[in-house]
């Protein structure tokens, strides 16, 4: 085996992995010095010259010509009559550069070069990607999907590198073939078992918040401010938004004219309903724009239990709670507060009903209070959804919405 075809059998790993040329000559160039070193019991005095482009490697072994009988260390001196050998003109004192016959090595050391190189480049690739996408945790990036499995999606971005985005981190509308394009933020890049492993993410709420900095200049200009975003990805999401020049309406900016900049974050998040909101630190006012698109008559909070009792007019309960649940839930969470909804009481016929209050001795309280943040806080309230609706609006099992319509129905059947 000569040099040419020596390094021709190592280029092979240049043409498959994402390294570029410089690396790869420090990478051979190691790989031989380590083996010069158990070979000689030092690289001290040999160089090693790699050509990537024309295939070459060739080794030079450096001595001082000494006398004959003089030489004291043969990796380091050559006596005299050996130097000649090399070149007649070589004098007492002269450095002479040998080049190694690659046939010296035996088949056995050339095989463990290989393998050498082999590990050398897989841990070089593996430290080149983890620290390529450290630093992009929380930024969008584009793949392509390679693999769509039940469980997770494999991407690949344009250097080949394996992405994955796992079931939960997809919004429950995402489906993806082979070939399609995937937008999503890095969640996190962790080392397991000494391979990076890219987590993607189109759930997060960084997720939103990048899309509305490619789409709205301001709020990439920082001339808009996104103070908090919640979100039940694919369902609803609320972002408050704040500007510190009266000239911008923030929400105007990001709504953009007749809805232009929004709709483009809306298709890319399946449909989700997006409220931008106006912040304030003013908890009455903020409360009420988090629960648009419903009207409020009055709010009661209590600071200390970081509640709000919030009374509106019996046609406003429903937007207040919106489809699932889902508004008055991400206005608490937007807020900072947990939100009780009550109808306005001159509206509420107490004789021909009964406040769930009432039932405590039945139904326990956490039951209660989740059917009270619903809107519902009387018996014929809650009796007026199905108990499917009642299962999806409290977020209670069905099991236990049944046995709630059970003991309910059961106070007025003795009536």
């Amino acid at each position: 085996m000569d040099t040419l075809n020596l390094i021709d059998t190592f280029s092979e790993f240049k043409e498959f992995k994402n390294i570029d040329r410089e690396a790869m000559m420090h990478i051979l160039s190691d790989v031989f010095k380590a083996m010069l070193a158990k070979k000689y019991g030092s690289d001290e005095y040999f160089d090693i010259i790699v050509n990537i482009d024309k295939g070459d490697l060739e080794i030079y072994h450096n001595r001082t010509v000494v006398e004959d009988g003089a030489v004291e260390d043969e990796l380091a001196q050559i006596a005299y009559s050996d130097a000649i050998k090399i070149e007649p003109d070589f004098e007492v004192g002269d450095d002479v550069a040998e080049i190694v016959d690659i046939h010296s090595f035996g088949r056995r050391e050339i095989l463990a070069i290989r393998q050498n190189l082999q590990t050398k480049i897989m841990e070089y690739e593996k430290e080149n990607i983890y620290q390529k996408y450290k630093d992009k945790v929380g930024e969008i990036v584009n793949a392509e999907v390679s693999q769509a499995w039940r469980k997770e999606i494999i991407a690949v971005d344009e250097d080949g590198i394996e992405l994955v985005l796992p079931k939960i981190e997809q919004i429950p509308a995402d489906v993806y073939k082979k070939g399609e394009t995937i937008h999503a933020i890095v969640k996190s890049v962790e080392n397991k078992n000494g391979t990076p492993v890219i987590t993607l993410s189109r759930t997060s709420e960084i997720f939103l918040q990048r899309l509305f900095e490619q789409e709205v200049p301001e709020v990439y200009d920082g001339l808009i401010t996104i103070r908090k975003i919640v979100r039940e990805p694919g369902q609803r999401a609320k972002i408050a938004v704040e500007s510190y020049d009266d000239r911008i309406d923030p929400v105007g900016a990001c709504v953009g004219m007749k809805g232009s900049r929004i709709h483009g974050i809306v298709r890319e998040l399946r449909n989700e309903n997006i409220d931008v909101i106006n912040y304030t630190t003013k908890p009455e006012l903020f409360i009420s724009r988090a629960l648009s698109p419903a009207k409020i008559t009055s709010i009661s909070i209590n600071e200390s239990k970081k509640l709000a009792e919030v009374y509106m007019e019996n046609d406003q309960v429903s937007l207040a709670i919106g489809k699932g649940g889902y508004n008055i839930k991400l206005a608490g969470k937007l807020t900072g507060y947990d939100i009780d909804v009550y109808r306005n009481s001159d509206e509420v016929d107490m004789e021909d009903d009964v406040d769930l209050k009432e039932f405590n001795d039945e139904i326990e309280d956490w039951i209660i209070d989740s059917l009270r943040r619903m809107g519902c806080d009387t018996a014929k309230n809650v009796l007026a959804y199905t108990p499917e609706e009642v299962a999806s609006r409290a977020d209670l099992e069905i099991e236990t919405v049944n046995e709630v319509f059970k003991i309910l129905k059961a106070e007025f059947a003795d009536d």
